[in-house]
């Protein structure tokens, strides 16, 4: 199976949008650049290198609404071993992928679809974990 590893929220102010979470919820808010497109990562559990300690907790992002782009609304992000052969199997079981996968740097492949009901959902192929490091002889 692919386990959802992340949610992913869309916001107007993200100044508000932090200090409403961080205040409602005590999630620890970190701004990203525009080089990253002025992304929100949310961390809502305790996280080490390996992810978070937590088994079935995730963490999230928020990214800035753009009205002209489709379906900006509150999704999950799936991960997957293989982004091309997934795009595949999501077009044949009748989603609609948009646009081609993309390279988040020092994260992975990803690409957003709907699903057969109209769902905004993201697919991720994360990059290995410790991919930088040197190989064992």
């Amino acid at each position: 199976m692919n386990p959802v590893v992340h949610f992913e929220i869309p916001y107007n102010n993200r100044e508000r949008m932090a200090e409403f979470y961080e205040s409602a919820f005590g999630w620890q808010m970190q701004m990203l650049g525009e080089d990253m497109g002025n992304y929100v990562l949310a961390t809502t559990t305790e996280t080490d290198e390996n992810g978070p300690k937590k088994t079935g907790a995730i963490n999230g992002g928020f990214f800035s609404n753009c009205p002209d782009l489709p379906a900006q609304c509150p999704s999950i992000v799936i991960a997957v071993d293989n982004i091309k052969e997934s795009v595949k199997n999501v077009t044949a079981a009748g989603g609609k992928v948009f646009g081609e996968p993309m390279e988040i740097s020092g994260v992975g492949q990803y690409v957003s679809f709907t699903d057969t009901e109209g769902n905004r959902v993201s697919m991720l192929q994360p990059i290995p974990r410790n991919w930088h490091a040197p190989k064992s002889a």
